[in-house]
């Protein structure tokens, strides 16, 4: 295969590089990558020295590409056919970006400082994080009354970003009943065939994941 996708198949950043793969259909060999196995670690950082994944290597341009947005925007250019995920519109790709980092940055962030509390063991004082959470998904449901997608008439980098970010961040603060919006989107997104595809594939790994029993059941069977 030209591409090869390091990876964890429970990590939301990976799941949202593996969402815009499987939307573009493009072919790829899967590596696995336990960052608590040594030589795992120095494959990944021999690649990335962050040692974060996803990282993409193209092997036919001899290129490691890192960050899941940047690898998005680098398949949307090199390797995509019929369907792009950041519109050719120079405003409405605008828009799509916005929300992409809007999705790593407000959404995941809070997200992953929750679950790290829990792995951790810290029993940190969360009001603030959980607060982001509730922050975030007002704004979404205002947003989300122009599209039935996060940023576009159509399936984009920005709703990539959103399907991971908001399936684990509803299991730590679930969507406020007077959302509707927001959980008819969410229901739009987990319908998706690629997002379908990676949760299917998370599946086997949801009993490491800090709050499994808060996953719903209609996504552990």
């Amino acid at each position: 295969m030209p591409l090869t996708l390091y990876f964890h198949p429970l990590s939301s950043f990976c799941h949202k590089a593996l969402i815009a793969l499987y939307e573009l259909e493009i072919g790829f060999e899967k590596r696995i990558i336990d960052l608590g196995n040594e030589a795992d670690r120095a494959e990944l950082q021999a690649l990335w020295p962050l040692c974060k994944f996803p990282v993409i290597r193209d092997h036919d341009r001899q290129r490691n590409v890192a960050e899941s947005s940047v690898i998005i925007e680098y398949l949307d250019h090199h390797q995509a056919g019929h369907l792009c995920l950041i519109p050719e519109d120079w405003d409405v790709a605008l828009e799509v970006r916005l929300w992409d980092r809007f999705f790593d940055l407000h959404v995941q962030v809070p997200m992953q400082k929750i679950v790290a509390d829990r792995m951790n063991a810290s029993n940190g004082d969360l009001t603030r994080e959980r607060a982001a959470l509730t922050t975030a998904y007002g704004m979404l449901e205002r947003q989300l009354s122009a599209n039935a997608w996060a940023a576009s008439p159509a399936f984009s980098m920005a709703d990539c970003a959103a399907a991971p970010a908001l399936f684990y961040a509803s299991t730590l603060v679930p969507f406020p009943d007077e959302h509707h919006r927001l959980s008819a989107y969410f229901d739009r997104l987990i319908q998706r065939p690629s997002v379908k595809r990676v949760i299917d594939e998370a599946r086997p790994y949801f009993s490491m994941y800090p709050f499994a029993e808060s996953i719903p059941q209609r996504f552990r069977s």
